[in-house]
């Protein structure tokens, strides 16, 4: 039996006092490691080992043992990155997860790394090459679509033809749709594969480089699993450890 690969998940660390229900008394002054269960559980049910990675290690190091990475969802990211000025509509930002975040894509990105990059991770991996965000969409309406189930396909995502998502998904997504930003001018080598219909960039891909993969979206959040950008990951995970 083949090993399964390994998946490394990045994700977020929160003082212990925005957590509820934790004795805040004890534990004053310490932190919290944050990872969503449905990106490992996605991760599992196409068969790769999912593991939660530590920012207390060096991003190299940890990105040398592993077989793919994915970069989850979360704050937006400090617009400071990218050379900008805070927009007023401008939600909650963590640089340190920034900062180590980025230095895990670029470790991913030297190695060449099977690496699927989920909303916030597709705004990073812009900014890692150069690129910039919208900080707020002017239709942010029909896509921060907070007050919806997660799991609900509330807009549709045109691909482009002959590319890694019309591949996986065909020439239209019904996506759900949970982000306030998104890619404004594409980074180094960064090729627009999908939009949704307002035109917004919803997915992308990168010359020359067909291990990675960055949707707008949250497909570990959609009823339908096991999702197909899990299953590419997975398996060119394993095409990679073998």
């Amino acid at each position: 039996m083949s090993r399964r690969p390994l998946i490394g998940l990045s994700g977020r660390r929160w003082p212990v006092e925005r957590v509820p229900h934790l004795p805040q008394g004890a534990l004053q002054g310490e932190e919290i490691d944050l990872h969503l269960s449905e990106y490992p559980k996605g991760i599992a049910a196409v068969g790769g080992l999912p593991v939660q990675l530590t920012r207390d290690a060096e991003p190299a190091d940890m990105v040398s043992r592993l077989d793919g990475l994915v970069m989850t969802g979360g704050a937006d990211p400090d617009p400071t990155l990218y050379g900008e000025d805070p927009h007023p509509e401008l939600g909650e930002t963590e640089r340190d997860r920034d900062d180590w975040e980025l230095a895990l894509i670029r470790a991913a990105l030297e190695r060449r790394l099977p690496m699927l990059c989920v909303c916030r991770g597709a705004q990073l991996l812009n900014i890692a090459l150069g690129g910039t965000l919208v900080q707020h969409l002017d239709e942010a309406d029909s896509h921060a679509l907070w007050t919806t189930p997660r799991s609900d396909r509330c807009h549709t995502v045109r691909v482009s033809a002959g590319s890694k998502l019309s591949e996986l998904y065909g020439d239209d997504i019904a996506t759900n749709s949970l982000h306030h930003q998104a890619v404004d001018r594409p980074g180094r080598g960064v090729m627009v594969t999908g939009r949704a219909e307002d035109g917004v960039i919803e997915g992308f891909e990168l010359d020359g480089r067909p291990e990675v993969l960055a949707v707008q979206w949250h497909p570990e959040m959609l009823a339908e699993q096991p999702d197909p950008a899990f299953a590419w990951l997975v398996d060119q995970a394993r095409r990679f450890s073998s």
